[in-house]
């Protein structure tokens, strides 16, 4: 068993299902010579052929509906856009076509495509490099957004996303590409969608987040367990579908809750998790809810992007303040 790093996982996992199923095409600006911006799609060009790995013009909208069309008629797209600050062109294919494709068939044709974009802050780069706006993809029917943590979850997580019989967002957070290595068996076996996974059981408080945010929130919980606080986190995974169970599950026990997110705050992903907490979990909770976010401001530049993301000591001051409510 390997130990790979989180974008060697999804070459990993990219290589398998190709090797699997024939019908697995992967398209996208440079993905092929050159492997992709990130190199996720490194090689594989060379082991499976210019007609299963092909370079496509720099024109999102016409790689999302390439795919759209690739999967309406048997084939398993998975396109890469190079940076999620370059992905709303794909809009208009996504939620007019991917996302309606069974529903306007009446399920006589589906979509089995994946987007693949990185997103996020965190390596120095321009705005529209480092955006986090996986709110606006959540919120279109038919079309799922997962959102991987670690190499075992990204590899997991993208077969599934690649077998999966409907159009999936699948949005890598960049300034964990490299961060850490883990053990990742190359046996094929996907993880479940539309599910949240338990990282740390904990009995005080429940903090809930996805993405590269994990780390400064698994950090936290580290540094308030030195202080006899034991909080439970929970790495969402699927922010569309939210499991909510799992969410309610946990805020009953604890009864107190913090989201935490680098997307811009109003109308973000923890604001929906808040609204269904307040709907069907309101008489568990003993204290409000807090929200840890990005600001409703452009991602600033390099020098100043730390001080845009949630750090470990602001989900640490959150914590604290839900527990003197």
């Amino acid at each position: 068993m390997a130990k790979v790093t989180l974008i060697e996982a999804i070459t990993m996992a990219l290589a398998h299902e190709m090797e699997r199923d024939e019908s697995v095409i992967i398209l996208g600006e440079d993905v092929g010579v050159n492997g992709g911006v990130f190199r996720a799609t490194a090689g594989l060009q060379e082991r499976f052929g210019a007609d299963r790995v092909m370079d496509t013009p720099l024109a999102e909208s016409m790689i999302a509906g390439l795919s759209v069309g690739m999967a309406s008629q048997g084939m398993k797209p998975v396109a890469e856009i190079q940076f999620m600050g370059f992905i709303y062109p794909t809009v208009d294919q996504l939620i007019n076509h991917a996302g309606r494709l069974r529903h306007r068939t009446r399920g006589r044709l589906t979509c089995p495509m994946v987007l693949r974009a990185p997103f996020g802050g965190g390596i120095h780069a321009p705005e529209h490099h480092s955006e986090s706006t996986e709110a606006l993809f959540a919120h279109m029917p038919g079309v799922r957004v997962v959102i991987p943590s670690s190499p075992a979850r990204a590899y997991g997580l993208l077969l599934a996303s690649i077998r999966n019989p409907d159009p999936v967002v699948f949005l890598e957070p960049k300034r964990i590409y490299r961060l850490q290595k883990q053990e990742v068996s190359d046996d094929g076996q996907a993880l479940p969608l539309d599910v949240c996974y338990t990282l740390r059981e904990g009995d005080d408080v429940t903090l809930v987040t996805w993405g590269a945010m994990i780390f400064e929130t698994l950090k936290a919980a580290e540094q308030l367990a030195q202080e006899d606080i034991s909080c439970e986190v929970i790495d969402v995974a699927t922010v569309s579908p939210v499991d909510m169970e799992t969410i309610l599950e946990s805020v009953e026990k604890t009864g107190r809750l913090v989201i935490v997110h680098e997307a811009a705050r109003s109308c973000g992903v923890g604001a929906e998790i808040a609204a269904e907490v307040a709907e069907k979990g309101i008489y568990d909770l003993e204290a409000p809810v807090q929200r840890v976010t990005g600001y409703d401001t452009v991602m600033p530049l390099f020098r100043m992007e730390y001080q845009y993301l949630p750090s470990v000591q602001r989900i640490v001051d959150a914590v604290r303040r839900t527990l003197e409510a």
